[in-house]
C-alpha cells in the first residue's frame, strides 16, 4: 500500500510542477539536440527527487534499507540541487564537475569503496585502482544518463525496467520505491510529453543506478556484469557515440542529435515506437542475464546483441 502512495505522490507532485513550469514559462526549449519540435515545460524530475527522498527516508526509519546504501543513495541529493540550478542557470561545466566528482567521491565513501574488480580471466584487489575505476563508473553513468533523456519516455523506461529487474534479481524495496516514483512522472512523460525531468531528474537516476552497480558489486563481484548487462542499451549507445564523435574530432561538448534512439527519431518512428523497441531490448538483455549461468558469456552475447541493434540503427539513419 505504501508503494502505491508513493506513486500517486509522483504523479500528483509531477502534475503540480507542470502547471508551475506551465505558469512560470520553465519550458526545455528547442536546440540542436532537442528530438521535440516545440517548447515543453521541464522539472518534472523535481517529482522524482522529492518521492525517492521521501522513500528512501520511510525504508530507513522501518530498517527496511541498509544504512550504507541509504546513505549513498541519499548523497544523490546534490546531484539533484545542483542539476536543478543547472536547469534554471546553466551552470559553468566546471562547476557541474566539481559536484559530480563530490557526490562520487561521498557515494563510494559511504559504500566502503569498491573492493575488487572482477574481469573474467582475474580479479583487481587494487584498492586505488578499483575505487579509481568505481569514481569513473559514477561520473560517467551521471552524465550518460543525462545525454540519454531526449525523447518521450525514454529515461523514465529505462529506470522502471532496471528498478524491476534489480527488484527481481536483489530484492528490496527500494528498487519498488524508485520504479513507482518513475511510473508516477511517466504518467505526464509518456508521448506525447507532457512535462520532462530535466537534468534534476536524469543526473539523480544516473547516479543511482551507478551506486545500486557497485553496492551489489560488493556483495558479488560478478553482480557488476548484471548491471552492465541490464544497462545496455544506454552505457552502449552513449560510449559508442562519444568514441565515433572523438573518431570524427568532433567538440564533445557540443549539442548535437547522433545518439541512436535520436537517429531512429529522424528516420521517422515516433517516440512511442523507440521506446517500445527499446523496452523489447532490454527484456533480451534480462533474459540473457537469468538464464546464462556464466555472466561473462551473457555480457558477450549482450554485446553481440547491441552491435547488432547498432548496425540496425546505422541502416535506418547512418551516422554522420
Amino acid at each position: 500500500m505504501i508503494y502505491f502512495a508513493f506513486f500517486i505522490l509522483s504523479t500528483i507532485l509531477t502534475y503540480l510542477i507542470k502547471n508551475y513550469a506551465i505558469k512560470k514559462s520553465l519550458f526545455a526549449h528547442v536546440n540542436e539536440r532537442s528530438s521535440h519540435t516545440i517548447p515543453v515545460p521541464h522539472g518534472g524530475g523535481i517529482a522524482i527527487a522529492v518521492t525517492w527522498f521521501a522513500g528512501l527516508l520511510y525504508l530507513y526509519l522501518n530498517d527496511q534499507i541498509g544504512q550504507n546504501l541509504f546513505y549513498a543513495l541519499i548523497t544523490g541529493v546534490i546531484i539533484s540541487a545542483v542539476s536543478y540550478l543547472d536547469d534554471l542557470f546553466e551552470l559553468s561545466a566546471k562547476f557541474r564537475l566539481f559536484a559530480q566528482t563530490l557526490v562520487a567521491v561521498l557515494g563510494l565513501y559511504f559504500l566502503g569503496g569498491f573492493e575488487n574488480l572482477d574481469i573474467g580471466i582475474f580479479v583487481i584487489n587494487n584498492q586505488i585502482i578499483t575505487n579509481i575505476f568505481a569514481f569513473f563508473l559514477i561520473v560517467w553513468f551521471v552524465n550518460l544518463y543525462n545525454f540519454l533523456d531526449g525523447i518521450d519516455g525514454y529515461a523514465g523506461s529505462e529506470a522502471v525496467f532496471l528498478a524491476i529487474a534489480g527488484y527481481l534479481f536483489f530484492g528490496g524495496g527500494h528498487f519498488l520505491v524508485l520504479a513507482v516514483t518513475v511510473l508516477g512522472f511517466l504518467v505526464w512523460n509518456w508521448h506525447k510529453a507532457k512535462i520532462f525531468m530535466g537534468d534534476v531528474g536524469s543526473t539523480l537516476l544516473g547516479y543511482n543506478i551507478a551506486v545500486f552497480t557497485i553496492y551489489y558489486a560488493n556483495r558479488d563481484s560478478s553482480n557488476l556484469w548484471v548491471w552492465i548487462i541490464l544497462f545496455g542499451v544506454f552505457w552502449f549507445d552513449a560510449t559508442l557515440t562519444l568514441f565515433r564523435r572523438y573518431k570524427n574530432r568532433e567538440k564533445l561538448s557540443q549539442a548535437h542529435r547522433k545518439h541512436a534512439y535520436q537517429r531512429l527519431t529522424q528516420s521517422g518512428w515516433d517516440h512511442s515506437k523507440v521506446v517500445i523497441y527499446s523496452i523489447f531490448v532490454n527484456i533480451v538483455l534480462f533474459l540473457l542475464v537469468y538464464f546464462i549461468s556464466n555472466v561473462f558469456i551473457a555480457f558477450i552475447m549482450a554485446l553481440l546483441l547491441l552491435s547488432g541493434v547498432m548496425i540496425f540503427v546505422d541502416r535506418k539513419k547512418g551516422f554522420q
